[in-house]
């Protein structure tokens, strides 16, 4: 089945274990109807979800991950287009979306999880992205916040990118993942937790101060004043906006665009390849009124040869310790 949209160059088909599988191109008109010819038994996916009383947190309990795809063989990539194993049958793709065949979420659980593939060159990067491309990006994450974000029982859509094995990625290929989330995860409630909003106060306080990395009219990127991390950035629109889909077509490309900035100066920081992770945090299906979007990327290189591992005050406490001053990380950032 497939179905297609050429004025928004975005094409909709089902893989054969009947997930979705969305196309986005740079441009209309391009045949995307490749089938899927392997052989996979029906989706059914069987999450849970467990309540922390302690804590009040949700646990998602996903056993079936154990057998996910782990840095598999040169040639076996399953984001690479049309090999044997792959999960895009075409034979070349823009920015692919598709369920996530191991997912954290989803059935019994709720919610839902998709992968993001960039591009289909392996050995590319997010930070090296053609323009036209980060605008098709765009397009897809706020394709991708208003349709998850209208299923029922979601309460947040959160999209993320992880790189290098140091921080757990286990494809090395260029792709982020989206969780649509039966419940408001514990970083949001700690936001939305604020009388006033927390980020138009922070925005305000740190745009034209020494922990700015990168700013224009209406978004600013600076190191926050307690990082928790060595080397960690926000990024934030100057005004009040909820997600993606509220700030417009013409400002998410401009973010994608600042993002992909960010990211480049995070690859000047060390030789060889900076492991970072980054999260683009949206407004609660419940709480758009109040929430900000933000970005955060941060990575656990320290040193050129050292991590920032989580010891126990961190993890067992959660008491961070940086060992880089937000300022020195600031300006190394901006040079």
């Amino acid at each position: 089945m497939t179905t297609a949209s050429s004025a928004a160059a975005r094409t909709a088909v089902h893989l054969a274990d009947g997930r979705e599988l969305l196309y986005f191109d740079d441009v209309p008109g391009l045949d995307r109807g490749a089938p899927d010819p392997r052989p996979l038994p029906p989706h059914r996916p069987r999450p849970e979800l467990r309540r922390d009383e302690v804590f009040d947190e949700w646990i998602a309990v996903a056993a079936h991950r154990q057998t996910r795809t782990f840095l598999p063989a040169e040639g076996a990539c399953p984001l690479c287009p049309g090999g044997p194993g792959s999960e895009i049958p075409a034979p070349d793709y823009h920015v692919a979306i598709f369920e996530n065949r191991f997912p954290s979420l989803g059935g019994p659980a709720g919610g839902r999880c998709e992968v993001v593939c960039f591009t289909d060159d392996h050995d590319a990067s997010f930070a090296g992205l053609a323009d036209d491309r980060l605008a098709t990006v765009a397009r897809a994450f706020t394709d991708r916040t208003r349709e998850l974000g209208r299923l029922p029982g979601v309460e947040e859509v959160f999209v993320f990118e992880n790189r290098g094995v140091e921080i757990g990625a286990t494809l090395t290929h260029p792709h982020g993942q989206i969780y649509a989330f039966p419940y408001v995860t514990p970083k949001a409630r700690q936001v939305l937790a604020h009388e006033e909003c927390a980020l138009c106060a922070d925005v305000a306080r740190e745009a034209s101060g020494e922990r700015v990395v990168a700013a224009d009219e209406h978004f600013v990127a600076y190191v926050p004043y307690a990082a928790r991390w060595p080397y960690q950035v926000r990024i934030v629109p100057r005004r009040h906006v909820p997600d993606l889909p509220a700030l417009g077509e013409e400002l998410a490309v401009e973010l994608m665009g600042l993002y992909a900035e960010t990211l480049r100066r995070f690859d000047g920081l060390f030789p060889g390849t900076v492991p970072y992770l980054a999260c683009w945090h949206q407004a609660p299906t419940g709480a758009r009124d109040r929430a900000h979007l933000w970005v955060e990327i941060f990575t656990p290189r320290r040193t050129a040869d050292k991590l920032k591992y989580l010891a126990s005050v961190e993890s067992g406490a959660g008491a961070f310790i940086t060992d880089v001053a937000p300022e020195d990380a600031a300006a190394r950032l901006r040079a």
